[in-house]
């Protein structure tokens, strides 16, 4: 699996890492944060999440489009500066008047512009290494291997969020309750219910704390508020990091950093000439799959929104038994370690290999149930922790799907990257099923918001495990598959252009992430993710209609 690649791809995906460890640690809390500090209902915090999620991945476009003609490398030493920026601004606690809401929506966009600069580009690079004829096989392995590698930063995010909330707010001697920061703007601007303000004299008592409720509000809002201006504050040192490994490794993949009028000039060679048919053939069938993945990224991208609101207000606060392993980062380390042990083990042809490959899984394995055996009788639970799963499965899968992928490969049965696409599309629909049946019979939002909710109401974190299981799946059929083949089927002269465009229709479907946010109030939830079942669906019929015009240039 990591057999034959150039090192570039290494230092190129360290360098991904650190930002996108940063990047998810900030968007593990980014909604929460919203609601907590300014107190802004979901339709507005959906809002605000869609936008900046949409800015994120349609500012590539603009930086493909200045790659193209200065040069990605430039491009992507700039992105890392002005997103450092961009957190640095975000991480300052400051009153939740028109000045903090200014400086926040500043800071949104340098990370926005800076995600620009950086993100796309980078991939492109990652192309480029293997233009060359001895790399070009493992093209679709190399981008699953760079995804991995952004999914392993992304794995850690919102554990390193929690901590630092935990961290703070203990510092203040209270501990987090999701219910507190709603009733408390609820009690402060006069809104709250008898039924809200008995919840929330209760929870006052619970945290210990001695004073008017006034004060209790205003005090645990300002706490909550800072612990998450921390957690951003971990995305400035990341991307210290990601600079220094960026720069530190250049050497390694110094010789991909070009466009196609940088390689004319010092090669004398210019790229193949496309005639304006093919040229229009190609353009024509990356558009039909960026209009596809739109609906996708709408569906995926919930877990930062909805998800995470489902997680806070809907799901179990604690964990016991089995469920608790989950929830440490370092036990999902060891299976990971564990898994690719046993793959190894199956792949070596050495003896030497195998017995390492077997030290590997059974010492992991032995380390885990010790783990398991000295955690906590209870795990409370915060709804950002629920995110670490996605990138868990994805890092954990990768191997099983290039496994897969592999052995149809050798039997020519492998399917094409718009046909995984396709399949990614049905799988993400079978997702959102079973979050659909794990809410049939729950209370609507606007009920929980307005008297909190039974706790014996609350369904099992193994609903939302389940769920992002699933779209795991998805995601490494499309994800990867679908940045593979922009990079491969893009004419050379607008490969910056359409990276930016796979972006592009990615921005889209993030900002129609704040539709399923503004269906979130008072409709049954089962509703709510009908709604995305059914986007899915219709997109891989869609893609599955025009398969044969995609296959002719795949």
């Amino acid at each position: 699996m990591f057999e034959g690649h150039p090192k570039g791809l290494y230092a190129l995906a360290l360098a991904n890492t650190g930002e996108r460890f940063g990047y998810y640690t900030m968007l593990a809390i980014f909604t929460l944060f919203l609601q907590a500090k300014f107190g802004y209902t979901a339709d507005q915090a959906s809002t605000i999440y869609g936008i900046f999620l949409a800015g994120v991945y349609f500012m590539p476009l603009v930086g493909g489009i200045l790659a193209d003609k200065l040069g990605f490398g430039k491009m992507v030493t700039t992105g890392i500066v002005v997103m450092f920026g961009g957190y640095l601004l975000l991480s300052i606690p400051t009153a939740a008047n028109m000045s903090g809401k200014v400086l926040m929506f500043g800071a949104l966009a340098l990370i926005a512009c800076g995600t620009g600069l950086f993100k796309g580009n980078l991939q492109v690079m990652v192309g480029n290494l293997y233009d060359s004829p001895e790399y070009s096989s493992k093209r679709d392995n190399a981008f699953s291997l760079f995804y991995m590698a952004i999914n392993i930063g992304a794995l850690f995010a919102p554990t390193a969020a929690t901590y630092v909330t935990n961290w703070v707010l203990k510092g203040a001697n209270f501990t987090y309750h999701s219910e507190i920061p709603a009733f408390a703007h609820q009690f402060l601007n006069g809104t709250i219910t008898p039924k809200g303000e008995a919840s929330l004299s209760a929870l006052q008592s619970a945290q210990g704390f001695i004073g008017d409720t006034a004060t209790f509000c205003t005090s645990y809002i300002e706490k909550l508020s800072e612990a998450y201006n921390y957690g951003f504050a971990v995305a400035c040192v990341s991307l210290i990091v990601s600079m220094l490994i960026y720069v530190g490794c250049r050497s390694m993949f110094k010789h991909a950093d070009y466009n196609s009028k940088q390689k004319a000039a010092s090669t004398g060679q210019n790229e193949p000439e496309l005639t304006p048919t093919e040229t229009r053939e190609r353009v024509v069938a990356l558009v039909l799959v960026f209009a596809v993945v739109i609906f996708f990224w709408m569906a995926f991208h919930q877990n930062g929104l909805t998800m995470t609101f489902f997680a806070r207000d809907f799901t179990a606060k604690s964990a016991f038994g089995i469920d608790r392993i989950g929830f440490n980062v370092w036990n999902l380390v060891l299976v990971i370690i564990a898994v690719y042990g046993a793959f190894a083990l199956f792949q070596s042809k050495s003896l030497r290999g195998k017995i390492i490959s077997s030290l590997a899984v059974v010492i992991s394995l032995g380390v885990l149930g010790y783990s398991y055996s000295t955690m906590d009788p209870e795990i409370k639970l915060l709804p950002q922790i629920f995110q670490q799963f996605n990138p868990f499965f994805v890092v954990a899968l990768t191997p099983v799907s290039l496994a897969l992928f592999g052995a149809m490969a050798k039997r020519n049965r492998e399917p094409s990257a718009p046909r995984k696409i396709g399949i990614g599309m049905v799988i993400a629909a079978l997702g959102f099923l079973l979050l659909a049946i794990g809410s049939l019979g729950l209370p609507t939002p606007n009920e929980v918001e307005t008297g909190g909710i039974d706790p014996t109401q609350l369904v099992s974190p193994n609903w939302l495990i389940s769920t992002y299981l699933v779209l795991t799946f998805a995601e490494l059929a499309l994800s990867p598959m679908g940045i593979s083949f922009v990079s491969k089927v893009a004419p050379p002269k607008y490969k910056g252009l359409m990276m930016g465009g796979w972006f592009g229709a990615t921005a889209i479907g993030n900002y129609m992430t704040s539709i399923i946010g503004y269906l979130w109030g008072g409709i049954p939830l089962w509703i709510v993710w009908s709604v995305l079942i059914v986007c899915c669906l219709l997109s891989a019929i869609f893609i599955f209609s025009v398969m044969k015009r995609l296959e002719k240039v795949a």
